[in-house]
């Protein structure tokens, strides 16, 4: 069954994932939808030092928002930050250092963060690795799981009272279209049993995420939750974690614009919101988070039991080396 999901997978893929799928696509968005002033509204977008969290940052401050980019490397950040300023006009950038595979400094930033500020009106949860051999946080996590699982689990849970106080509040997700081959496997998420295998263990992560987004859409009605689907981008990220599938894909892959296009939306777009919370979005259209007969759903009780164990995790972090929120 892992065969054809991979098949299925990468012939959908060439077909809408790469740059011509974009271009296709495209041809059939509305301009009107973007045509909408961001002034007075803030946003949170972890990741956007580079890549499609950068191009994400940008054209919100364009558009008059307050933009709070979350980076793990300062001066990076700080770059990121003085091209934003410079290209929008905008000064309202402000710089946040954090390293979401630290999941204890991710409660103490989200909590600071709550006291300094009286609202937040769209969470963009970008930020994502794929560190290719097993590795362990300080915390005792795999990181790979602690990044893109716990990291965003932990962020996003913490600033939800906060969002949920905020004017049309959103929490988007960026995922992969990876995690359509694996289904969630609540059993073994730090890959402690299975052998590890980068790939499949970003593609999992990635479908917790879309398992994650699910559940707190119906948890948290206030909130309109939402993940998505970038299409291949030519990213630095992707160049590093990925280098072969880069250089055999690079001439066919999106550039960061075109695979921030459909985030932006979800973030700014007033037609966003018309759609039901929980989705998950491709080119500005949901799609299924299941490929045909991949036999990827899971029961209720796992759910349920993944999205336990992440709580049990996150609140141990939490109080490790004591409680210094």
């Amino acid at each position: 069954m892992s065969l054809y999901r991979n098949i299925l997978w990468f012939i959908k893929g060439m077909r809408e994932y790469t740059r011509s799928g974009f271009e296709n696509a495209s041809k059939s968005f509305a301009a009107k939808d973007l045509d909408v002033s961001m002034v007075g509204r803030s946003f949170m977008i972890t990741g956007a030092n580079s890549g499609i969290g950068k191009a994400t940052a940008m054209t919100i401050a364009k558009k008059g928002g307050t933009v709070h980019i979350v980076c793990r490397n300062k001066e990076k950040a700080e770059r990121a930050r003085e091209e934003i300023v410079s290209a929008s006009g905008n000064t309202m950038v402000f710089v946040h250092v954090l390293d979401l595979s630290e999941s204890r400094k991710v409660w103490e930033f989200a909590e600071a963060f709550k006291k300094e500020h009286t609202s937040l009106n769209v969470l963009i949860n970008n930020a994502g690795c794929m560190v290719n051999q097993r590795e362990i946080n300080s915390d005792g996590l795999e990181k790979n799981f602690a990044t893109n699982t716990l990291g965003v689990y932990i962020l996003t849970k913490c600033l939800i009272p906060l969002l949920e106080k905020s004017r049309d509040p959103r929490v988007i997700t960026v995922s992969s279209g990876g995690m359509l081959v694996q289904k969630l496997n609540p059993d073994d998420l730090q890959t402690e049993r299975a052998q590890f295998d980068a790939t499949m263990v970003y593609a999992q992560n990635k479908r917790q995420q879309v398992v994650m987004t699910e559940f707190w859409a119906k948890a948290y009605p206030k909130i309109h939750f939402s993940v998505m689907h970038p299409g291949w981008a030519d990213t630095p990220a992707v160049a590093s974690a990925m280098p072969q599938f880069y250089q055999l894909m690079r001439d066919r892959l999106r550039s960061a614009e075109q695979s921030s296009d459909t985030l932006i939306w979800l973030a700014m777009s007033r037609v966003t919101i018309t759609f039901p919370s929980g989705l998950f979005f491709q080119d500005r259209q949901p799609v299924s988070v299941h490929l045909p007969l991949a036999w990827t759903h899971s029961p209720r009780k796992e759910v349920k039991a993944f999205m336990r164990c992440l709580e049990t995790l996150a609140i141990s972090v939490k109080h490790s080396e004591g409680d210094n929120i």
